[in-house]
């Protein structure tokens, strides 16, 4: 569906390119997770793609065809959702939609039967004579979601479609993410929010700096770079307990005030029976234990040798 070669892009003034040197393969029909820390490049990626923007080398092929060749029709082929809310807050969820309809040259008869599917995709029909202003901020991004499925796009570019929302409507949202891609769409969704591409994503990129650090299956990035997380709930031992498992354990997150210790652990078995046997020296006990998947969070860290908030107050900084 896309290939993209050695694209590279640096903005005037820039101390370093937004991209350099992206390479990448997405899949027709699933979806492709670009996960980066905040300014590392998703956004530019995608204008990019989306003809917003013009790399300064590279190249990019949309269903075997030159990024070029699209040139006055790639609306026909792609739809974009930015980050930023693109309605007008004073139009109503219809007036907003049937404006973006003309924008895109669809004739009346066209443009109602898109309206419509693009309300019943993301379920705000009943919001349609109210001022978007007036939308709570799930509402909002389903709106902005609505947007940009208005010219029955065969590939969909998301851009952190669901920052700043509730825990309900984020859900809401993946879900219709995942319906479109079992209908035979095409999607690229960038995100800084590990778990949303670890539980939506088919393909994972983790880009950084602008470069792209792996790109694979997200079973294979998980079996190749991850181990799985063991958490363990202890009683007792107190100041003794906490000393010896900082030592023995220095990777591990430990609360104390919980008594919860969490880690990677390759053998699993082998290092809750080494954290049982310290226990009892402390005077503590095992009062409970959980195996956990593995987490995307523990390949960012073995690929970048950074934890996921070091790299993102890190990026904070460079822009």
């Amino acid at each position: 569906m896309i290939s993209i070669r050695h694209l590279s892009k640096r903005y005037p003034g820039g101390r370093r390119p937004a991209l350099d040197d992206v390479s990448l393969d997405i899949q027709r029909g699933s979806i492709f997770g670009l996960l980066g820390p905040n300014g590392a490049g998703k956004t530019t990626l995608l204008s990019v793609l989306a003809g917003l923007l013009r790399a300064d080398s590279g190249e990019i092929h949309l269903a075997d065809r030159p990024l070029g060749a699209w040139r006055g029709r790639l609306g026909d082929v792609l739809g974009f959702v930015p980050q930023a809310l693109a309605f007008y807050p004073m139009l109503t969820v219809a007036e907003n939609l049937r404006f973006y309809a003309g924008v895109m040259g669809l004739r009346r008869e066209a443009a109602a039967r898109r309206i419509a599917t693009a309300m019943e995709t993301v379920q705000i029909g009943e919001y349609a004579e109210v001022r978007a202003e007036r939308l709570s901020g799930g509402l909002k991004r389903r709106l902005n979601l609505a947007i940009g499925l208005l010219n029955d796009p065969k590939l969909l570019c998301l851009d952190e479609p669901t920052v700043g929302i509730d825990p309900h409507s984020r859900h809401y949202i993946l879900e219709r993410i995942r319906d479109l891609r079992d209908q035979g769409m095409t999607v690229i969704y960038t995100s800084h929010y590990m778990d949303e591409v670890q539980q939506l994503c088919d393909t994972v990129a983790i880009i950084e700096s602008g470069r792209i650090l792996v790109q694979d299956s997200l079973a294979a990035l998980l079996e190749r770079y991850s181990e799985s997380r063991l958490q363990v709930r202890l009683a007792g031992g107190g100041e003794a307990l906490g000393e010896g498992l900082r030592r023995c354990f220095p990777e591990a997150s430990w609360l104390p005030a919980a008594g919860e210790l969490e880690l990677a652990a390759g053998e699993p078995v082998e290092v809750l029976a080494r954290v049982r046997d310290l226990a009892g020296t402390c005077g503590a006990r095992v009062a409970g234990f959980d195996f956990g998947r593995p987490r995307l969070e523990d390949v960012y860290l073995r690929l970048s040798g950074r934890s996921w908030d070091e790299e993102d107050a890190a990026s904070a900084e460079r822009d």
